[in-house]
């Protein structure tokens, strides 16, 4: 696939899902570039600000097989992986497929179920795979998670750790939106139901070749050397305990070669690694002084890291 043609699919996918999200384009252009680097999206926010709607929209947008669970204390390990039961008629084991068995993944409230099942999605988050009882099982791609959590509830909550957040390419804020944005939401739908009414505008198999043309855009060696310093500099802070790890590196570079291809682009910007540093460096960035304030603490650290890093000025130039 060419990358013209990429522009033009994703495009078409953004222009769906805006007929159901309001003023929202950053994020759906976001999360769009997270799905094309093979990444993973944790939305954080608030109730009622279109978390899960927008994850909805997305997989009614693709034609891809979509499930959604609602993390709760109670959920299993095996609720999600699966498991092997006795099957009586048949006379042995068979294995019975759990909610990772699908393309898109909602996990809604992912914070609400306990460490163990929440450690559940670690395998297959990174190698794609699943294991239950000794024997490993692929998963069909492509395979996304867009997980939520409310940030400001946490009565019965349980904290993500470190290596669960590192597992997600972003972690996103959907924010509310403007008087004008809220209007056009009661707008569409007081009387009516504009998420039941989209369909798909992409197939599993040109997403799949989505994926292969983002790996075209090129990356200069500046751009390279630019994004390791901002990545090292979140490392060399007395305010902050843990930097962004070698495999940050390697996602932000990769968010940035979805973005620069869905922007029309052969080619990654600075603007380009500017505008994905916090949501791909945020939330692996772990402070010295708590949670308190930490997301106002987290975005002050990012932006002044990008103001002292100086940013590749000259004119960039395709190789072949």
């Amino acid at each position: 696939m060419e990358l013209t043609q990429l522009k033009e699919l994703a495009d078409r996918i953004r222009q769906n899902m805006e007929k159901v999200i309001v003023g929202k384009s950053r994020v759906i252009e976001l999360v769009l570039a997270a799905l094309l680097a093979d990444g993973h999206v944790l939305l954080e926010d608030v109730p009622g600000t279109g978390k899960t709607m927008l994850a909805k929209s997305l997989a009614r947008s693709i034609d891809m097989t979509f499930k959604r669970i609602q993390f709760t204390p109670d959920l299993l390990p095996s609720d999600l992986i699966g498991i092997n039961y006795y099957n009586q008629k048949q006379g042995e084991f068979e294995f019975r497929r759990g909610a990772l068995f699908t393309h898109i993944l909602l996990a809604d409230e992912i914070n609400r179920a306990t460490p163990r099942t929440q450690s559940s999605l670690l395998e297959s988050m990174e190698e794609k795979q699943i294991t239950v009882d000794g024997t490993t099982y692929p998963l069909e791609k492509p395979f996304f998670v867009i997980a939520t959590q409310n940030p400001v509830e946490t009565a019965g909550t349980f904290p993500l750790p470190e290596a669960q957040l590192d597992r997600f390419l972003m972690q996103l804020s959907m924010g509310y939106t403007d008087k004008a944005g809220t209007l056009a939401i009661l707008d569409r739908f007081v009387n009516g139901a504009p998420d039941q009414e989209i369909g798909p505008v992409c197939s599993r198999e040109e997403l799949l070749e989505m994926r292969q043309a983002v790996k075209q855009v090129y990356i200069h060696p500046d751009i390279s050397s630019y994004t390791v310093d901002i990545v090292e500099k979140t490392r060399d802070r007395d305010d902050v305990a843990l930097g962004v790890s070698p495999r940050g590196a390697l996602s932000y570079l990769r968010a940035a070669q979805a973005l620069a291809a869905i922007r029309g682009r052969r080619y990654v910007t600075p603007e380009d690694i500017k505008d994905l540093a916090l949501p791909v460096l945020g939330h692996r960035i772990i402070l010295r002084t708590g949670l308190r304030n930490r997301s106002t603490q987290i975005e002050n650290i990012v932006h002044s890291i990008l103001e002292t890093i100086p940013a590749p000025t000259e004119d960039w130039k395709l190789e072949g």
